[in-house]
This record gives structure tokens, C-alpha cells and sequence, in this order.
């Protein structure tokens, strides 16, 4: 059947649900390597891309209890916290000197927060940092902003749209077949409110990523349904900008007690699992900090065309026992990318080229902007 599937992959055929589901369970790791390769030099060539970008979790308070998550905190845990108005400009003021073009923001579901709270975030960064691109707010956080407002959530993005959002991250999607997200985050958006508002966002003319969390209870055909489901999505809106496979950190977690951490060999097979039956996702993101840097350098032969960017102040992933760095330099970004046999190409969020006055070895960490062209 291999055969068969290789064939279909060099004539630029669709994959279906048996061939994902043989992918997994019978093809070994260095044809899968070569196939997903394939895929990912036609479609990407030898780039790799990178961004300049900060990370900004407001509050880690969540009414929510992920069997999963190691970030939340009750509401009067010691651990638990709620960044104030300046505390969050600086930290936008932060990205804005060292030269980043993105902030990603995402946190808890604070239910003594109301929604205008989240909301001005958005626009008090917007109004001080314009050049910032703001990417916010899970498809989870938009189901619990409906909540609380008992307004339809694609009001809500348009609200926030029109006071600074520039696009959704793609977190929350955890894993859409109800088997699983009925154990591992009961009571949370399901896997169809995960699709509606990312539907509606690209409705609204908007991108946004997707993700998978991978290597924890669910089984392979539960995570090439979870494809399909987003494929199926992608051919309707054509907005899913690139797929992040997230591995399970299993440490200070209800979850995690009994279950290893996935390993570097099932982490480069969800990679090129992914390139091969997501064929019109135009990327997919090997993300340093989940996957440690070296599985991220070989993932870019494994169907990964992407590393993430610089990231600083990550706490979700690095809260459930993630050893990677807290951030890189760019510097460091674009040494690693080379030695994987590539080419750096920094991005912005929309997947544009950023071109920089300053030398690209210039290290934004020593307090000098990188001055874009």
C-alpha cells in the first residue's frame, strides 16, 4: 500500500482516511521522512522561516481544569496572577523596542474578568504599538467571551477586529474527536465551536493557525480525523495559515501522572504526518519550544517549513516541564536553521518577508531595534 500512497503524493493526490491511518501505523519513519520532504520542498523549496515575536499570557486564572494543562491556577492559588494596564504596555513596549512584529496572547478564562477586559488589551497595545501584529485569543477564550456576553462570537471578532486584532493562534484545538475531549477538557468549546469561530474569523476576511496535541490518550485515528477536520475547513475558507503538531508535556498535570513524554521519533512522525495529508495547509510549524531545538532543526526534513521566531517570556509549555530555552536571538534562530540545511527567511505573521536594516546577526537582546526597511 505504500506504493500506492508514494504514488499518489508525487502526482499531488489527495491522501485519505486509511491511507493517514496507514502512515501511522505501518510506515516507517525514514519513508515517511522522504514523502513529507517531497511535499514540503515543492510547495516551500529550501526556506525556513522565522519571526521576531513575544509571547503575553495576561492572567493564568481559569474557571477551567484541562486534565492537561499545567498553566491555570485557581483564582486565590498562590501561582495565580493578573497582569495590570502598565504591566501589559510594558511588555508590548518591550516587544516593540527589540524589534519584534508579533505578540501572541493567550491566557486564562478569569471568570470575575469581564470580556471588555480581554478587549482592551487588544486596543490599548494597538493604540501605543500599531506596528505590533496582535495575535490573540484562543477559539476556547472566544467560546467563554460568548458566555459571558451572550453575544455570537463572530460579533465579538469583528469587535476586536476593528480596535487592533490581526489574527487567531491556533491553540485550544487540542483534539476535536469527542472520545477524547470528553477526558482531557471536558466542559471547554468542543471541537465543532473550535471549527465555528475560526470558520467565522476566516469569514471575516482573517487568518489563523491550527494545532494538534498529540501523545497523551488519543489513538492515531483520532488524530487523522482531527486533519481531515481542519482540511475539510481549509477548502471552504482557504484561512488556516499553518498547522503547529503540539507534543504533550506530561509534568505537573493530572494527566501527565502516568504517561511518558512523547519521544523525538513520534514527534518527526506527527511532522511529516501532517505535511503529508494537510496538502492545502501552505505550512507546517515545528515549534522549538515544544518539540527542543534539535527535533526542530531535523523536523525541516521531515515536512516543517517553519521554527517560530524568538518566542521570550513562554510560560504555558515551560509551566509543563518544557526544558527548551525561555527565548533565542536571532541570531541563534537563523545558525540553527543553517545547519539544518536551509535557508532563513524572517516572516511576519500574514507570512510576508521582513527585511531589516540592521545586520541579521545583530542581537535584538542587547537592547538594539532592528530596524525594519
Amino acid at each position: 500500500m505504500i506504493e500506492t500512497i508514494a504514488e499518489k503524493v508525487h502526482a499531488g493526490e489527495r491522501l485519505t482516511f486509511d491511507d493517514g491511518l496507514f502512515l501511522e501505523q505501518h510506515t516507517d519513519l525514514h519513508t515517511l521522512g522522504e514523502l513529507a520532504n517531497h511535499v514540503r520542498e515543492k510547495l516551500n523549496g529550501n526556506v525556513t522561516y522565522y519571526n521576531v515575536n513575544q509571547h503575553l499570557n495576561p492572567t493564568n486564572v481559569c474557571v477551567y481544569r484541562c486534565q492537561f494543562c499545567s498553566f491555570r491556577a485557581d483564582l486565590k492559588s498562590p501561582k495565580g496572577y493578573v497582569m495590570t494596564d502598565d504591566q501589559i504596555l510594558q511588555r508590548a513596549r518591550d516587544a516593540h523596542e527589540q524589534g519584534a512584529t508579533e505578540l501572541h496572547i493567550v491566557g486564562g478564562l478569569h471568570h470575575q474578568l469581564p470580556y471588555e477586559w480581554y478587549r482592551d488589551i487588544i486596543k490599548n497595545i494597538h493604540d501605543h504599538y500599531p506596528e505590533l501584529h496582535l495575535k490573540a485569543w484562543t477559539a476556547v477564550e472566544w467560546d467563554w467571551f460568548e458566555r459571558l456576553t451572550k453575544r455570537p462570537t463572530k460579533e465579538l471578532l469583528a469587535d476586536m477586529k476593528s480596535v487592533g486584532l490581526g489574527s487567531l493562534p491556533g491553540g485550544g484545538a487540542e483534539i476535536f474527536h469527542e472520545d477524547v475531549r470528553s477526558q482531557i477538557c471536558d466542559y471547554k468549546a468542543d471541537g465543532e465551536q473550535w471549527l465555528r469561530v475560526h470558520r467565522e474569523w476566516h469569514e471575516l476576511g482573517g487568518k489563523s493557525n491550527a494545532t494538534m496535541l498529540y501523545g497523551h490518550i488519543e489513538k492515531p485515528e483520532h488524530r487523522i480525523d482531527h486533519m481531515l477536520k481542519l482540511r475539510e475547513l481549509q477548502d471552504q475558507t482557504g484561512g488556516f495559515q499553518t498547522f503547529i503538531p503540539l507534543a504533550f508535556h506530561p509534568e505537573n498535570n493530572t494527566l501527565g501522572a502516568n504517561l511518558p513524554k512523547p519521544s523525538g521519533l513520534m514527534n518527526l512522525r506527527q511532522m511529516a504526518i501532517a505535511r503529508l495529508m494537510l496538502d492545502n495547509f501552505p505550512h507546517i510549524k515545528a515549534y522549538w519550544q515544544m518539540l527542543t531545538i534539535n527535533i526542530a532543526q531535523v523536523a525541516q526534513s521531515y515536512g516543517a517549513d517553519d521554527i517560530d521566531g524568538t518566542v521570550v517570556h513562554e510560560t504555558i509549555y515551560h509551566a509543563a516541564g518544557s526544558d527548551s530555552p525561555q527565548a533565542m536571538t536571532v541570531a541563534q534562530l537563523r545558525r540553527l536553521i543553517e545547519e539544518a540545511g536551509r535557508t532563513p527567511v524572517e516572516r511576519d505573521t500574514l507570512y510576508h518577508e521582513v527585511v531589516r536594516t540592521a545586520p541579521a546577526e545583530r542581537d535584538w537582546k542587547q537592547g538594539r531595534r532592528l530596524a525594519l526597511v
